[in-house]
């Protein structure tokens, strides 16, 4: 059930709102989704394609399950979790009492950033504050329960955002949850149908505000209504204030999940769900974030080699996502000491090799006419309509040396077909019906000029 607009509350709104930016005259944009949807995104996000999540906070310190550790400990009792800190902790240990032991002891921001730039990635998204209210920043409204004052006592965030800023070509983004499973003042709201405001005035809005104020997000990704629809969070109105005024109102990209039903609906990009990968064309850009751990976000000491997603896969993810329009968003989880463990960093770094070679067909391309071929499976295109450019990217090389491709339509004579990372133009000739079969080059596994998937530049095809 929707709340009811609240008369009594425009006033202490208004007053929330930091004063108006350098940006003169009548608001570009208006507090309704009709106004806000129709906002174009920055071009650099859909050209960027790849992004790095990071999943990190007070959770990393059991890093047992998943990062819904204080959930399913105490409010669902799930017996692994339960039986979990009755092996390993005193009985009267409180999830507060792991807010100390956060120690991020080896946590460099530039080691971070390093590995970033070699993963590829043009975007990064750090989990700011997520659902247990920990925030990696001295948040003003969230008094002891914040990295400066607890556990690292550091500005994670000031920190990233420096290393990223400086020694990368990344954008900087903070993920951020509305709401917090545990706060008095929102399960107060809750049990009111989200009739009373107390929460995201004095808290939720306050930070987003200092958030935006004070690192400046390119991403400002939104999670975790709790069940309350748009207009207990205020969310048109932050975000018209987003757009209009703040210091990131040009360059800013937000998410869609802004309150109860705006999912897959309003805001910026669409992420639909987690691990959202359709298989096909969307007409509004959206974002497949994914793990690299398939079963949490946040890092788990308990994890095996198989809960890993190979190098293949990841691959695999890219090239569907993108071929269908979307950008992936890959997640890693650090843990409670500041470490992205080896098996991270491994994926990162190979997925960095992977996109030295092939990058030009992933980065500031478009969705061709055809996502994915007729004939022969687990390929997938993209395009560059300027320069006259479809990529055919293969994720399996064919033992017979011909691959054939069922959409492109061939000009014998105009047409030309290269391998990425190979630089000879390859012989192909035109199949009875539609399309071409390409001869590849016949490689040692040294001459290839990478592992795990393969793209074909191809020039003047329809």
């Amino acid at each position: 059930m929707r709340s009811p607009k609240l008369p009594g509350l425009v006033l202490p709104l208004l007053l929330l709102l930091p004063p108006p930016g350098p940006v003169g005259g009548a608001a570009r944009f208006d507090p309704t989704w009709e106004s806000l949807d129709a906002r174009q995104l920055p071009a650099w996000f859909d050209q960027a394609k790849f992004g790095i999540f990071i999943h990190w906070g007070v959770f990393s310190v059991p890093s047992f399950g998943s990062e819904w550790f204080w959930w399913y400990w105490q409010k669902e009792k799930l017996p692994s979790y339960v039986d979990f800190m009755k092996n390993n902790y005193p009985p009267d240990f409180t999830y507060a009492d792991f807010g100390p032991l956060f120690t991020a002891k080896f946590f460099d921001a530039n080691w971070w950033a390093d590995i970033l730039q070699a993963s590829g990635a043009k975007y990064v998204v750090l989990t700011s504050k997520h659902h247990e209210g920990f925030t990696l920043w001295g948040s003003e409204c969230s008094w002891n329960w914040n990295a400066v004052d607890e556990g690292p006592k550091r500005d994670i965030v000031k920190e990233l955002a420096a290393a990223i800023r400086t020694r990368t070509d990344l954008h900087f983004g903070l993920y951020y949850s509305l709401f917090e499973w545990f706060h008095p003042l929102f399960l107060e709201d809750e049990s009111s149908s989200f009739q009373k405001q107390q929460y995201p005035l004095s808290k939720m809005l306050p930070e987003l505000y200092e958030l935006v104020n004070q690192y400046q997000p390119e991403v400002l990704w939104s999670d975790g209504d709790g069940g309350a629809p748009d207009t207990y969070w205020n969310s048109t109105g932050f975000l018209a204030w987003l757009y209009n005024e703040s210091p990131v109102r040009d360059t800013v990209v937000t998410n869609d999940r802004w309150g109860a039903g705006s999912i897959c609906k309003h805001g910026g990009y669409y992420t639909c769900s987690d691990r959202y990968n359709p298989g096909h064309l969307l007409p509004h850009k959206w974002e497949n974030c994914m793990t690299i751990d398939q079963f949490s976000w946040g890092y788990r000491r308990n994890a095996g080699i198989s809960d890993y997603l190979t190098i293949e896969e990841l691959v695999k993810q890219l090239v569907e996502t993108v071929s269908c329009g979307g950008n992936l968003l890959m997640n890693i989880g650090p843990t409670k000491d500041g470490i992205i463990s080896a098996i991270f960093e491994e994926r990162l770094r190979q997925m960095g090799t992977w996109l030295k070679v092939n990058g030009e067909a992933i980065y500031d391309t478009h969705a061709w006419r055809s996502q994915n071929d007729t004939v022969t499976p687990d390929v997938w295109y993209t395009s560059k309509p300027k320069n006259k450019l479809v990529y055919a990217m293969f994720l399996k090389w064919p033992t017979s040396g011909q691959l054939f491709l069922g959409q492109p339509k061939a000009t014998l004579g105009a047409t030309e077909v290269e391998l990425l990372g190979h630089g000879q133009p390859l012989q192909w000739t035109p199949l009875e019906q539609n399309g071409i079969m390409v001869e590849l080059p016949q490689l040692t596994v040294h001459q290839m000029p990478c592992k795990w998937g393969w793209a074909l530049a191809l020039t003047n095809v329809t």
